[in-house]
C-alpha cells in the first residue's frame, strides 16, 4: 500500500469509466411475449433508445428503432414515460425531435409511422404517458399544447383520447386544471382514472383523484367519458394536516379495483377504492411507498394476478421491497442485498413485475422480480436481470459503501445523508492527514439522493476524497412532516443542513474542516451556491445549472414549476424582498470562494442567463473561478463527452484550490482570477 495524500490517489475508475459502455436504464413494460425498456446512451449524444427482449430471456436484447429517432417527451420540460406496448406488441412512443406520437408495429422491424398531426410549430404539442386500450384502437394520454412557445402562461395541459391509426381529432376526456398526471385504464377498459392538480401546488402538495366510464367509441358529439367522480383528494374526508392530500400513482389490479397511494397520514401510503365510495388502507407504515412526480409514470408498486401487491419504499435513505398477499396484514419483506427498486409495473397476464433494481455494489439493471410458490410470495421471490445498465469491472474493493447517518441540524432537529469515506486498497495517507469532503446536495429540492452505485461518486472516493449525499429537509422519503420542513424555507434549511453535514463529518474526525466542498445541480445548484455565498464553511464548490437568483426562477421558467416557489420562499412578485434576500446574485459583496459552474445553453429550466449573471460578479469581485458552457444540452448533461469533461474539470479545479496534484492527465481549465489562489 502506497502512501499519498487524500485526492491524489491513482483510482482504476477512469474519466472514461463515467461513460463507457454505460447507459441509463429507463421505463419498462412487459407483454405476455416480450420485456421492453428504454435506454439513455451518452455515447449516442444523449438519445434514448428502445428495447425489448423474450420474457424467458432465451435471445438477446434488441433494439426497435434506429438512431433518427429518440423516445423522449418534453411535457412539463422534465418528461417521464414516452412510450406504451399494446398486448399484441405494437409499440407506441414519442419522438424527441418533433414530440409526436409514433407507431411501431409488432413483426421485427417495422418502420415507425406517425399518428399525430405535425404541431403548428416545432414541439409546440407534446404527449406524455400513452396507455393503450384494450381493443388496440385508442390510447389515453397527457397532452401539452404551447401555443406561444415562449410564454409559459399560456400551455395548456389536458387528458386526450387518440386513435390509433392517427384518424379523427384527439377527444378531450378532462380539461381545465393546471395538470394532469399519468392516467390509469380498467382491465376492461372501461373506466379511467387520473390525477391533476392546480397552480400553486405541486403534485407531491395537493392533487385530486378522479374516475370516470370511458366510452371510447362514442358517437360524434357524444362524451367519451361518463359521470367522473372524485375519488380522493382535494381537500377531501381523508386530507391531512393543512387540508391537503397528495394522492399519486393510481393502478387498476386485474380484478378492477382501483389502488392509489395517499398521505393523509403524514406518509404515502397504499389505499384501494371500494365499490360503495369508501376507501381502505393497506398495510398502514411509517414509510413513504410514494415519490414524488417530477415526471410521468412514476410508480412504486404493482398488483399481481392473484392480488399480491409488490411494492417498494424508503426506509432510512435505503429502499426496500416487499409483497402482500391479498388479505395480508401487511408487506413481507423480500430478502435482497438489492438497495433501490424503481418504476415497478405488472406485467400483461400479471405473473410477475418489471422494473429497475440495483445497489451501492450492483449497477443498476431492468429487471423481473418473480414470486415465490411458498406460503408468502416474497419467500423464494425471484430478480431476474434482463439488461444491466453497465458491466461492473472494478475490484469491489474500491467502492465505496455508504453509510446512512443521521446528524444534528438547526432548531433541534435531525437530518439525513448517505456518507461514502474515501476507499482505495491501494493508498493510505500521510499520518494525521484528514480526507477533502465533498457535500453533495441533490436536485429537487422536493426530491432525494439513492444508494444506486454511481460512478459520480466513486470516481471521487477511489481518489481519496470522501462524499455525503445529504437528503435534507424538504427531501422525500421520510414523510410529509420532513418534506414541508423546506416550506417558505428554501434556502435555509436545506442550507443549514448541508452545512451541518459537514462540520458533523468534519468535527467526528471523518473530514478535514479546512477542505470542505460542496457541489450539486438543479436546486442542488442553488443551495451550492448560497452555502458559496452565504457561509464560510467550504473552501470551493461546483455548481451545475443552479439558481443564483430565485426570482428570475419565478418570472423565467416553465408551466410546471412556475409556481412551485410560491410554497418555498413566497408567491411573486409580492414576496420580493425575501426572494432577494435569499439569491445569492444580490450578495456579490459577499463572495469570496472559488467556485466552478457548468450550464447547459438549450435549458428550459434554469436558463443560462442565471449562470451568466453570477460568472460576471464573479468576476468583478476577482473570485477565482471557471464557468463551462455547453451546446446542445438541456437541464442535465446527457452526451458522453460533456459528462467526462464535467467531471476532469471538476477535479482539476479542486486540485487547483485545494493544493492536491491528481493522478490523471487532465485537461487544464481556465481558471479566471487563478492568481488569487496564491494568497488564499
Amino acid at each position: 500500500m502506497a502512501t499519498a495524500p487524500y485526492g491524489s490517489w491513482a483510482s482504476p475508475i477512469t474519466l472514461d469509466d463515467l461513460v463507457k459502455d454505460a447507459v441509463g436504464v429507463g421505463f419498462s413494460l412487459a407483454t405476455e411475449r416480450f420485456t421492453y425498456w428504454t435506454e439513455l446512451r451518452p455515447a449516442e449524444g444523449g438519445r434514448v433508445a428502445l428495447l425489448r427482449r423474450p420474457n424467458d430471456l432465451d435471445g438477446p436484447a434488441e433494439e426497435l428503432i434506429g438512431r433518427d429517432f429518440h423516445v423522449r417527451t418534453l411535457a412539463h420540460e422534465y418528461g417521464g414515460i414516452a412510450f406504451t406496448v399494446h398486448a399484441d406488441d405494437t409499440v407506441y412512443f414519442s419522438n424527441f425531435a418533433d414530440q409526436r406520437l409514433y407507431r411501431i408495429g409488432p413483426e421485427k422491424g417495422s418502420t415507425p409511422e406517425p399518428i399525430t398531426p405535425e404541431p403548428p410549430s416545432p414541439r409546440s404539442v407534446r404527449y406524455a404517458a400513452p396507455t393503450p386500450c384494450p381493443d388496440g384502437c385508442h390510447l389515453v394520454a397527457v397532452r401539452e399544447r404551447h401555443p406561444e412557445p415562449d410564454d409559459p402562461a399560456r400551455v395548456v395541459n389536458d387528458l386526450v383520447l387518440l386513435a390509433t391509426d392517427g384518424s379523427g381529432e384527439a377527444v378531450v376526456l378532462a380539461e381545465g386544471h393546471d395538470f394532469y398526471g399519468t392516467p390509469a385504464l380498467s382491465p376492461d377498459g372501461t373506466r379511467v382514472a387520473w390525477t391533476s392538480w392546480d397552480h400553486p401546488d405541486m403534485p407531491w402538495d395537493d392533487t385530486e383523484l378522479w374516475e370516470a366510464e370511458l366510452r371510447p367509441e362514442a358517437a360524434a358529439g357524444d362524451a367519451a367519458v361518463h359521470s367522473p367522480q372524485r375519488v380522493a383528494g382535494g381537500a377531501g374526508e381523508g386530507a391531512g394536516e393543512g387540508g391537503q392530500e397528495s394522492v399519486v400513482q393510481p393502478r387498476y389490479a386485474p380484478d378492477g379495483r382501483l389502488h392509489f397511494i395517499s398521505d393523509r397520514t403524514g406518509w404515502w401510503n397504499l389505499y384501494r377504492a371500494e365499490p360503495d365510495g369508501a376507501v381502505t388502507a393497506l398495510a398502514p407504515m411509517e414509510a413513504d411507498l410514494g415519490v414524488p412526480d417530477w415526471v410521468f409514470g412514476m410508480s412504486s408498486y404493482a398488483v399481481l394476478a392473484g392480488g399480491t401487491i409488490v411494492a417498494t419504499w424508503s426506509e432510512g435513505g435505503l429502499g426496500r421491497l416487499g409483497m402482500l398477499s391479498q388479505g395480508g396484514a401487511g408487506f413481507v419483506p423480500v430478502e435482497t442485498e438489492l438497495t433501490t427498486f424503481r418504476l415497478l409495473r405488472s406485467a400483461a397476464g400479471g405473473s410477475f413485475v418489471v422494473g429497475s433494481a440495483g445497489s451501492a455494489a450492483t449497477p443498476e439493471a431492468i429487471v423481473q422480480i418473480r414470486p415465490g410458490a411458498g406460503g408468502s410470495p416474497a419467500d423464494g421471490a425471484r430478480i431476474v436481470v434482463v439488461k444491466a445498465s453497465r458491466e461492473v469491472t472494478v475490484d469491489p474493493s474500491y467502492l465505496s459503501v455508504p453509510e446512512p447517518i443521521e446528524f444534528p441540524t438547526e432548531r433541534g432537529l435531525t437530518a439525513h445523508a448517505l456518507f461514502y469515506p474515501p476507499t482505495n486498497p491501494d493508498f493510505e495517507a500521510p499520518a494525521g492527514e484528514l480526507p477533502p469532503l465533498i457535500v453533495r446536495s441533490h436536485g429537487g429540492p422536493t426530491a432525494a439522493t439513492t444508494s444506486l452505485l454511481s460512478f459520480e461518486i466513486q470516481f471521487w472516493t477511489s481518489r481519496g476524497i470522501g462524499v455525503v449525499d445529504v437528503n435534507y429537509g424538504g427531501s422525500t422519503g421520510y414523510g410529509r412532516a420532513y418534506r414541508d420542513r423546506l416550506k417558505g424555507k428554501w434556502g435555509v434549511v436545506d442550507l443549514d443542513d448541508c452545512v451541518n453535514a459537514a462540520r458533523y463529518l468534519a468535527g467526528t474526525g471523518r473530514a478535514d474542516p479546512d477542505r470542505l466542498l460542496i457541489h450539486g445541480g438543479s436546486a442542488g445548484g442553488y443551495t451550492t451556491l448560497c452555502a458559496l455565498t452565504f457561509r464560510d464553511v467550504f473552501a470551493a464548490g461546483a455548481s451545475y445549472f443552479g439558481v443564483g437568483d430565485a426570482g428570475a426562477l419565478a418570472r423565467d421558467t416553465h408551466k410546471f414549476e412556475s409556481r412551485y416557489l410560491d410554497s418555498m420562499i413566497g408567491p411573486w412578485p409580492e414576496a420580493r424582498s425575501l426572494y432577494e434576500e435569499r439569491s445569492p446574485v444580490f450578495h456579490t459583496d459577499l463572495l469570496r470562494t472559488p467556485m466552478i459552474l457548468f450550464q447547459g445553453l438549450e435549458d428550459k429550466v434554469v436558463p443560462p442567463a442565471q449562470a451568466e449573471e453570477m460568472v460576471r460578479a464573479l468576476d468583478e469581485k476577482g473570485v477565482p473561478h471557471a464557468y463551462l458552457a455547453y451546446e446542445g444540452e438541456q437541464h442535465g448533461f446527457r452526451k458522453a463527452e460533456n459528462v467526462r469533461r464535467t467531471a476532469e474539470a471538476e477535479l482539476y479545479f479542486y486540485g487547483r484550490v485545494l493544493g492536491f496534484t491528481p493522478a490523471d492527465a487532465l485537461e487544464p481549465v481556465e481558471i479566471v482570477h487563478e492568481e488569487a489562489l496564491a494568497s488564499r
